[in-house]
């Protein structure tokens, strides 16, 4: 079928077509396929786990989440920071005002815009005790990172600490033995963790990131580069004022149950799979 994703009038004219029954109306398929959990006129876009050492890498995250480094506890003044980049964060400055909501009427944002510039957010979530570092950035790369980290180092809890562990992806701007030494030359006391390529879902700074873009970013409608900068760095201590530790629920454990899984449907192959 010419078909990449199934309606549910397609996939009823097709049973009707096929013989398998001689009628049938659309919600009577959609309550068939709701029942079952078959959706096909949707689909998700994911990343294949493809790193050799994918399950110790993401592990040694997923220990740390768990309180245990090396198989021994943290100490109670032992740190994690979870820290990204949230790059590109554009100041768009609608054409129109944007109206307020009222009775009966949401909120109303002009579709035409113009570009006022754009920050690069740096953030470092810390893991344990809930609070937010973060800065805007004209662009990303390694100066900009090193001054994240100096200015959340220089802070008592983490510079006293007897090790603050950082977990990072592989972005440019910390990637690789060389960013560990630099970071370790300055910070003797940093611990850096790289999450495994195609595992940016391990770190926990993702899900703060999802929040600021609910919740500041959309819709997007600042005046001014400056507006935006203010508007994030005020979240921050918005949101500390109620925060708690995310309940991060997902294990070593369930890791290797999914790579399992994962692996033996790779061997099955798909067609098989689908029989």
């Amino acid at each position: 079928m010419p078909l990449s994703r199934w309606s549910v009038a397609e996939i009823t004219r097709e049973a009707i077509e096929r013989g398998l029954v001689a009628s049938i109306g659309d919600t009577t398929v959609w309550r068939w396929l709701s029942e079952d959990a078959i959706r096909p006129w949707a689909h998700r876009t994911w990343i294949f786990p493809r790193a050799l050492d994918f399950q110790e890498r993401a592990g040694r995250v997923l220990d740390l989440y768990e309180g245990i480094w090396k198989g021994k506890p943290l100490a109670p003044t032992d740190c994690i920071l979870s820290t990204d980049e949230k790059t590109s964060i554009q100041a768009r400055k609608r054409l129109h005002a944007t109206l307020p909501p009222a009775a009966g009427r949401p909120m109303r944002v002009e579709h035409e815009y113009e570009r006022a510039g754009a920050w690069a957010y740096f953030a470092a979530w810390d893991v344990r005790n809930a609070r937010i570092h973060g800065r805007c950035e004209e662009k990303t790369g390694i100066d900009p990172f090193m001054r994240l980290v100096d200015q959340v180092m220089r802070l008592k809890a983490y510079r006293s600490a007897r090790r603050v562990f950082w977990i990072m992806d592989n972005g440019s701007s910390h990637r690789g033995d060389r960013s560990d030494q630099r970071l370790q030359a300055r910070w003797p006391n940093i611990i850096p963790v790289h999450t495994p390529v195609h595992a940016s879902w391990l770190n926990q700074v993702e899900i703060f990131f999802s929040i600021i873009q609910r919740k500041v970013l959309d819709p997007n409608d600042f005046s001014s580069l400056d507006e935006l900068k203010e508007l994030l760095l005020g979240f921050q201590k918005h949101y500390e004022a109620a925060a708690e530790p995310f309940q991060w629920k997902f294990t070593r454990r369930n890791l290797k149950t999914l790579l399992d899984k994962i692996s033996a449907r790779s061997e099955i192959g798909p067609r098989q799979a689908a029989a």
